[in-house]
């Protein structure tokens, strides 16, 4: 079945070793939206699905939207390096940039028709993720964070919530598609969430999780077993509307790190404490 990307501009080459991060933003606003409607153009017309493992799913919608947002980018920063869940990691040179791409976050609602999917663009630059964009198709919310200017929805103001207690913070997390295989697969967690707080969701994206931190939809958020694509963009986004980002310890975070909370900052200590339960204590 072959797809094009429909209204696809091919942008001129950008000079400039250092653009400005509004730059940037904007490219990756485009690639989004762009890569959103290809989404929405495979959901009407079909698409074909693989496995990677038994139900760990990548369709072909997943790479042309992967493809799509590469080439976007691409076309005017022929330097920056990507990291995207699909083709892995693309260097051409040694430029301080890499864009962490999740073409379609939620493959396994999407398979479904199940409208709960999204695009996810990160920046990371020298080393830290400064710039996050997540295009939710469905619903045509497009979440966007630059580092120090805020997060925002569709170009207003969000800010995490402002509940302090655990016992009425909805929560939101994930299972890992290894979880049949290994026993690190937060069941233990979520049992234990789930007797503490008001109520625990599972979304299916963990992008959109990260962004309705953000928003104050959720109040908190936790996972384990993610990968730096699954977070690049909702880091940004939760940072920048006033959340914390830890790993379970409560060290500072690291998108490679694949355990990830993060919370509105007033109920964080409390979901560290709800974690460390039933923890086997290490032998001096």
């Amino acid at each position: 079945m072959e797809k094009r990307h429909a209204g696809h501009v091919i942008l001129p080459v950008v000079q400039s070793s250092e653009p400005s991060l509004h730059q940037l933003l904007e490219l990756a606003m485009a690639a989004a939206r762009e890569a959103g409607a290809l989404l929405l153009d495979y959901a009407r017309t079909g698409f074909h699905v693989a496995h990677k493992s038994p139900i760990n799913l990548v369709t072909d919608a997943d790479h042309a939207a992967e493809q799509c947002v590469i080439d976007r980018i691409r076309s005017v920063y022929p330097s920056h390096g990507f990291l995207a869940e699909e083709c892995g990691r693309i260097e051409h040179g040694p430029s301080p940039y890499r864009w962490i791409i999740d073409p379609l976050d939620g493959t396994t609602n999407f398979a479904h028709g199940y409208p709960t999917y999204c695009v996810s663009i990160g920046l990371e630059h020298r080393g830290r993720c400064v710039l996050g964009v997540v295009y939710d198709p469905s619903r045509d919310e497009l979440f966007t964070a630059l580092n120090g200017t805020g997060a925002r929805l569709n170009g207003n103001p969000i800010h995490v919530s402002r509940e302090d207690s655990l016992e009425h913070s909805l929560l939101v997390t994930g299972f890992a598609y290894d979880i049949r295989e290994t026993a690190r697969n937060n069941l233990d967690h979520f049992g234990r969430f789930a007797l503490n707080a008001q109520g625990v969701r599972r979304t299916g994206s963990a992008a959109l999780d990260l962004c309705y931190v953000a928003a104050g939809r959720f109040d908190g958020f936790w996972e384990v077993r993610l990968n730096p694509w699954d977070m690049a963009a909702g880091t940004v986004l939760v940072r920048e509307a006033g959340g914390r980002l830890t790993n379970f310890r409560g060290d500072d975070l690291s998108i490679y790190g694949q355990e990830l909370v993060a919370t509105n900052g007033l109920i964080h200590g409390a979901m560290l404490e709800v974690l460390r339960e039933g923890e086997t204590p290490t032998p001096a």
